[in-house]
Parts: structure tokens; sequence; C-alpha cells
């Protein structure tokens, strides 16, 4: 039976548009990943996710932030709606959000 694709109740809150899209982060057990969306159109402007070799822990994490913030530049992209989702802000998702602003994003 195929699983309906639910939206929790902070990103119901949480949008993207053209002028600020939202950065949302998801993290598993091997892998971290981000990316930016524009839920307007529904559409990903930019996407950045760790490698097979890269450990899941702090130092991958600031460099998927760092990758993330650099391809967004790219796109013509500064200011962003961070969406961390369920996960608390610390950790992994600290270090990401605090790469992805030392690269130049703002949120």
């Amino acid at each position: 039976m195929a699983r309906l694709n639910k939206v929790s109740a902070r990103a119901k809150k949480i949008k993207g548009t053209a002028e600020r899209p939202r950065l949302a982060v998801h993290k598993s057990i091997r892998r971290i990943t981000a990316q930016i969306i524009d839920d307007i159109k529904s559409v990903t402007l930019a996407y950045a996710v760790s490698g097979k070799e890269d450990k899941n822990n702090i130092e991958t994490a600031k460099k998927v932030g760092a990758d993330i913030a650099q391809k967004a530049l790219a796109a013509g992209l500064k200011k962003v709606n961070f969406d961390r989702r369920r996960y608390l802000y610390h950790g992994k998702i600290k270090a990401l959000a605090d790469a992805a602003r030392a690269g130049g994003l703002e949120f």
C-alpha cells in the first residue's frame, strides 16, 4: 500500500518562495543532505549531499553546509528560510547551519 507524504506541522509553517526559498535539512544514519526549495513552484534550486566515503559526523555536516552555500550563491540566492524539520538545533544540524552562514547565506 502506498504511503502518503505527510507534511509535519513545522513544514506547514515554513514555506519557501522565489525571494526567500526554504533550506531543508535531512539526516540519516549514513548521509546528511541539504536542499534549497521554492515551494510555490515546487522546484529544488540547489542540492548538496555527503559522499559515500564521508563519515556521518560534524565535519561532514560542515562540508555540506559550505557546499550548499556555494551552490546557492552561484544560483543567485542569499536569503533562505532554515527548515530543520524535527531535528534539534545542535550537533550536525548546528554545524551545517553555521557553515552555511559562514559561506554567505542569511537566515
